[in-house]
């Protein structure tokens, strides 16, 4: 009782003054937030859940910078019966939420044309190639550099026939200065002892890395935010609209406001976007998965996908991370954690000897996708609304960046362009919020 009166106190005092508000306490909101209260503003992060206890605290923790290509692509048309009928594949949409999904998966296949594909390709090896050095700047500066293991990934393949698709695949990287090397059996079995001798091969990806605990380095994060004098609140925040002087946002207790926001609440920014700004973003959520195997500690010393299985392994501190698969089924359909146990299945005869599923437990998450798997980095009215969301199944790798390109737009007026002409930061022209107005 005496919590619930501390809270009730606490929504009726009145709203100190911020420069500028956070919306979402995910990675993106908390490397933003960290990052901004250094640069000189004050701080508040609000959220209706505690930090990193959304998407961020079960994402497969793979430093995915290998990966430069669109999510979608012209196999979904074909796959499109057996999405809708297998309740576990790699990529399912739900039936019932198919009518809702289908503009989103109409504008994905839109970007597969030319122009609009190489533009996403560009976009997403900006922002990926850039992503890394971010990290080691923030990790050095807060201390944790510990919670991450840049000593590559790999890709790996069991079946003879999928060897010309790997081979061709290498190359298509490379075409787009991707650091690859194709690992023959022998080099894979050296480098991961425990994985199967029936593996042909593997890409091996030495500029990826992986977290060893996802939830631990927000955690951190946060520490350090604090440290500097940012504010975290527990509260929803149900709307809002750009004022003369800066933003106000309506939670449920009550209404704040600073003389900027940034929306960065994922798979739920949507209706924050439209009401500050006006535009329709056509966001969706693919619900990912995950099944954490807590006795299984040093099996890999790297993040291990599967080419055929399509889904990935990560060691972690706290155990052996199975994740992947992708679902198209909204924000509140509840989780269907057949898809999460199903991961386990996916391992068997990847390793010499059986994973231990022994206390393993599943999760899903919401992640934030756009049709053209680029996320928002922008701001709008002015400067007095920030946006950074939608970064689908990168928001692990590209958040240090990401908060380094806030912080820029924070800083500039509405004409200005950071990083364009070869500066630090990526050109911020593929992450402009006019792309969908």
């Amino acid at each position: 009782m005496a919590s619930t009166n501390q809270s009730a106190r606490d929504a009726n005092k009145p709203a100190p003054a911020f420069d500028l508000t956070v919306v979402g306490a995910g990675i993106i909101g908390v490397t933003c937030a960290l990052d901004l209260q250094r640069a000189g503003y004050r701080v508040l992060v609000l959220d209706s859940q505690a930090p990193g206890h959304g998407a961020s605290y079960g994402n497969a923790g793979h430093m995915a910078t290998e990966q430069v290509f669109p999510v979608a692509d012209a196999s979904i048309l074909v796959q499109l019966p057996k999405l809708l009928m297998d309740a576990t594949g790699p990529l399912r949409v739900d039936w019932r939420y198919l009518p809702k999904a289908m503009p989103w998966f109409l504008k994905a296949l839109l970007n597969l044309r030319a122009a609009p594909f190489e533009n996403s390709v560009n976009g997403l090896r900006a922002l990926n190639q850039n992503s890394l050095p971010a990290w080691h700047r923030l990790l050095a500066s807060t201390g944790d550099s510990a919670l991450l293991r840049d000593n590559g990934s790999v890709l790996v393949f069991e079946k003879e026939h999928s060897r010309a698709a790997i081979q061709a695949l290498q190359a298509r990287m490379q075409a787009n200065d991707v650091p690859v090397d194709f690992w023959e059996p022998d080099t894979l079995a050296r480098q991961a002892p425990a994985l199967s001798d029936q593996l042909r091969g593997a890409l091996f990806f030495p500029a990826t890395g992986h977290c060893v605990n996802p939830m631990q380095l927000v955690d951190a994060l946060v520490t350090a935010a604090r440290r500097e004098g940012v504010e975290f609140v527990r509260e929803n925040v149900r709307s809002g609209h750009v004022t003369a002087s800066g933003v106000a946002l309506h939670t449920d207790q009550r209404t704040l406001t600073a003389r900027k926001a940034l929306v960065a609440c994922g798979a739920h920014s949507a209706p924050l976007v439209k009401a500050l700004t006006g535009v329709r973003v056509p966001l969706d959520t693919e619900r990912g998965y995950h099944l954490m195997l807590p006795h299984e500690t040093g099996r890999l010393p790297f993040s291990v996908t599967s080419f055929e299985r399509r889904f990935i392994m990560t060691p972690m501190n706290e155990g052996l991370r199975l994740a992947g698969t992708v679902e198209f089924a909204g924000l509140t359909r509840p989780p269907n954690m057949a898809r999460a146990w199903q991961l386990e299945t996916l391992s068997h005869r990847l390793f010499r000897q059986p994973l231990d599923a022994t206390d393993a437990t599943p999760w899903m998450g919401f992640r934030p996708s756009l049709p053209d798997s680029l996320p928002i980095i922008d701001h709008a009215m002015d400067g007095r609304v920030l946006l950074a969301f939608g970064h689908h199944h990168l928001g692990l790798t590209q958040a240090a960046l990401t908060a380094e390109m806030i912080t820029s737009l924070a800083a500039s007026n509405r004409s200005s362009t950071p990083g364009a002409g070869g500066g630090a930061l990526p050109d911020f022209a593929p992450y402009r919020l006019a792309r969908f107005a």
